[in-house]
């Protein structure tokens, strides 16, 4: 068969495979919103007992030509990554090149103390305590698309870290320091960089054609997808990267390959039971609990089904690889926007194909809505405060035009919720994220949870803080933090505190939020006195805690 006739055969099984699934129209309308003119979207690939059944491009891979999204365009699938990473280090083990019990400072003795108490296993399992150094980047005012950094840069920033968030074990906190260390071991103990050792035992064995670990941001990528962020005039703006960072994320990918790592898992020569056995063991803690986190996958269940997972978000690009591992069943979707969330979207797609079989949260909305009749319905005026995530992480609630409206101050996006029953709200015309406050306590709502399927945030209310006998100018001086090699400035500019970055031009509020604390955009600020003197701050930021700075000025 020449290549002309095997390229048209191979369509239109393609497409007869599409037809053969009943459920594609309830499955295209998930998507509907971005298979349409001038808008990025996703691919979506469904594998059933080892077929692709169906699979599908919504919206477009390039806006500039207007390319649209084929089954074969490539994707970047941010820490849906991290199962390749640790799969690399799962083989240098079965080949004993390492054991999941080395540390860290066997590796890289140039590392503090505490590196000696780090394993192989912690990282895997993201129980290391090591600090994030995306969040690290970010805390030196390098956190924009725009900036570039090398791997002996972030390898520098690691090394003067004086202290990890926890002790080794200690918790589970998801950190990309941890997998980019991995693929450096991988490395070093290969005598190869991680994309070519990949290569070599996993990629070129399985068939993946076109997958690799992206680590040269030069590269030319055929079929390659343009990742976009949403703008607030409702437009787009490109959103890539240059930085060649690989471990944490890294692999470029398709819909078509996925399907052949998909097969690995359930039978291959390259990869054999023993290899998915070490992958899919959960780590545990210190205390003995047994944590979701496995090596680069998520091991839980969707509405009583068992399910291994685990999503991505790198600059404009978001995925999900969800698997019901029972029911052989597979759902990819890969997106190239910053705005999609293609956990939930797979999440319906299982709905709608595993109909009849999952166990509901409650037996159906009818008895959740009438159980959220029945509570005390809270007035618009008893949700209103802020709510916090976690320190410096901050929704607002307020009313406007007699509307409930939540802004995120981090980002300063703003959207009204509306009541749907009782006293859960949605933003007007999306299904998937839902609202539900409780806690009622001195007229006023204590606990806003945002719940998408399984998952459930919680943000607390703060308590409101009396500033009125503190003077903000004691706080004012420029603290230096050897960990982070940078200098924060705080400075009153009309009886308001603000803060600013090593030489930044970027300015951030802050708020005075308890007795010696004060909160901005990217954390909270804890200052220690010395002599009833400020002397220092500890700062704590999303996945960085205690970081440690010195007045210096």
């Amino acid at each position: 068969m020449n290549k002309i006739l095997l390229i048209i055969f191979i369509s239109l099984f393609s497409m007869a495979a599409a037809g053969q699934l009943s459920q594609s129209q309830a499955i295209d309308s998930l998507f509907s919103e971005w298979d349409k003119p001038g808008s990025p979207g996703c691919a979506l690939g469904i594998i059933q007992d080892g077929q692709l059944v169906y699979t599908k491009g919504y919206g477009l891979a390039n806006m500039e030509y207007d390319i649209p999204i084929t089954p074969s365009s490539v994707f970047r699938i941010g820490s849906t990554s991290k199962q390749f990473t640790a799969a690399c280090i799962v083989l240098l083990a079965e080949k004993g090149k390492l054991d999941l019990d080395d540390t860290l400072k066997d590796f890289f003795p140039d590392f503090p103390g505490y590196a000696g108490e780090i394993t192989v296993r912690h990282l895997l399992n993201h129980t290391s305590g090591i600090r994030d150094y995306l969040q690290l980047a970010y805390l030196k005012g390098m956190g924009g698309d725009e900036y570039y950094y090398t791997d002996e840069d972030v390898m520098a920033w690691l090394v003067r870290q004086s202290d990890l968030n926890f002790k080794p074990g200690d918790e589970y906190m998801y950190s990309n320091s941890g997998y980019w260390l991995l693929g450096q071991i991988v490395n070093k103990v290969s005598g190869m960089n991680m994309a070519d050792f990949a290569r070599k035992e996993i990629f070129e064995p399985l068939g993946m054609e076109s997958t690799h670990f992206h680590n040269d941001h030069t590269r030319i990528v055929k079929n390659r997808a343009t990742g976009y962020a949403p703008t607030e005039n409702n437009n787009y703006r490109i959103s890539m990267t240059t930085l060649d960072m690989i471990g944490d994320g890294g692999i470029f990918t398709t819909i078509s390959d996925i399907k052949k790592w998909d097969d690995a898992f359930y039978g291959s020569t390259v990869l054999g039971k023993e290899f998915w056995s070490q992958m899919l063991r959960q780590g545990v803690l210190n205390n003995g609990e047994v944590i979701e986190y496995a090596s680069g996958l998520m091991i839980g269940e969707h509405k009583g089904l068992k399910t291994i997972r685990h999503g991505g978000a790198f600059v404009g690009f978001r995925a999900e690889l969800l698997r019901f591992p029972e029911q052989r069943l597979s759902i990819a979707i890969f997106a190239n926007r910053a705005d999609a969330n293609p956990v939930s979207k797979a999440d319906q797609v299982a709905d709608i194909l595993l109909k009849g079989k999952l166990v509901e949260e409650v037996d159906n909305m009818a008895e959740e809505t009438a159980k959220e009749a029945s509570e005390e319905e809270f007035q618009l005026g008893q949700l209103v405060g802020d709510y916090e995530v976690r320190p410096g992480i901050v929704v607002s609630l307020t009313i406007k035009n007699d509307s409930l409206n939540l802004l995120q101050m981090w980002d300063k996006q703003s959207y009204n919720i509306v009541r749907t029953s009782g006293n859960t709200f949605r933003i007007p015309g999306q299904q998937g994220v839902r609202f539900k406050f409780a806690n009622l306590k001195d007229g006023y709502a204590q606990t806003v949870s945002a719940i998408e399927g399984t998952m459930e945030t919680k943000a607390e209310r703060k308590e409101a803080f009396d500033t009125s006998g503190i003077d903000i100018n004691l706080f004012a001086g420029s603290f230096y933090s050897k960990e982070l090699d940078v200098t924060y400035h705080l400075v009153v500019d009309n009886g308001e505190m603000k803060a600013r970055i090593g030489n930044t031009t970027s300015v951030m509020d802050c708020q005075i939020s308890g007795m010696d604390e004060i909160t901005l955009r990217m954390g909270r600020m804890r200052f220690q006195r010395s002599g009833g003197q400020i002397s220092g701050f500890e700062l704590d930021s999303g996945r960085v805690k205690n970081l440690k700075f010195e007045k210096i000025l």
